[in-house]
């Protein structure tokens, strides 16, 4: 499975983005897909995950009630819609993909995309 994320960028806090992640691969559909994120000087983190149906979804405490996943198995791509977002988002958002069960660890998942940086400024 290869990964592509795109839809990172510049905004305001408060506004909102989408990011987007496009699979490669027609087993896409059986994979759960989890977005991290990795800001300046700090360990990567978990974001969101969802389940290969969509079915189940996980957040981190911290996005809860502003992010959400989702998912298009039609399309091979998993979204991740930012709302309301804070200068403590400012990072780069990776997409990755498990063959595990929905989960916030990072070791689980064996496929990642390159990255979008997302900013936040006051």
């Amino acid at each position: 499975v290869q990964l592509q994320a795109s839809g990172g960028g510049l905004v305001q806090a408060g506004g909102s983005l989408r990011l987007s992640c496009a699979a490669s691969g027609r087993t896409f559909s059986t994979y759960t897909m989890g977005w991290f994120r990795q800001a300046p000087g700090k360990e990567r983190e978990f974001v969101a995950a969802i389940s290969w149906s969509g079915s189940t979804t996980s957040y981190a405490d911290s996005v809860k009630g502003r992010f959400t996943i989702s998912r298009d198995n039609a399309k091979n791509t998993v979204y991740l819609q930012m709302n309301s977002l804070k200068i403590e988002d400012t990072a780069v958002y990776y997409c990755a993909a498990s063959p595990a069960a929905v989960g916030a660890t990072s070791r689980w998942y064996d496929y990642w995309g390159q990255g979008t940086e997302v900013t936040v400024s006051s």
